[in-house]
């Protein structure tokens, strides 16, 4: 470029492997009067149709997947549809407001905000979305009982993507 601006290259890896490690489609840094934007249109082949594995962040531990007990509802539910036929305007289906990491406990080892086949009330918390450092409640917007959870504790969700359906 030849209006004098220069962006550091080991940024632009950088902010290009939290692309790939969080699984995220674009990721933007901006500083004073610099702009960097990292984006990629989908996701590498080899990775889709894979939830991959996250760290909780700093300060905090995850267990083992081996060492977590299965939720007993989880077990006795019929599986779950594809989120594809899923009708996105269903009255009960909670999406994505944010672009994030979703937890569905306050901390690791703690309790679930929400179980399959539980009650929950309106404006109960039903899962965290973590973004840029900040822990993000997601409020049920109905009273009502959850009978699907489409992701898991860790997933990378985009805004508007399907998290659970609430009837």
């Amino acid at each position: 470029m030849s209006n004098g601006i220069t962006f550091d290259p080991e940024a632009i890896r950088a902010l290009a492997q939290i692309l790939k490690d969080t699984d995220l489609t674009e990721i933007e840094l901006v500083e004073k009067d610099s702009r960097i934007r990292v984006a990629r249109s989908h996701p590498p082949a080899a990775l889709a149709g894979t939830a991959p594995q996250m760290a909780w962040p700093a300060g905090m531990m995850m267990q083992p997947a081996a060492a977590a007990a299965p939720a007993p509802t989880a077990a006795a539910a019929p599986p779950a549809p594809a989120v594809d036929t899923l009708d996105p305007k269903h009255p009960g289906m909670v999406t994505s407001p944010m672009v994030g990491v979703a937890y569905l406990a306050p901390e690791p080892g703690a309790a679930p905000f929400i179980t399959l086949g539980g009650k929950v009330a309106q404006g109960q918390t039903v899962l965290l979305i973590e973004a840029m450092k900040t822990f993000n409640q997601i409020k049920a917007p109905r009273a009502g009982t959850v009978t699907r959870i489409l992701i898991e504790t860790g997933t990378p969700v985009e805004y508007g993507e399907p998290l659970l359906v609430i009837e």
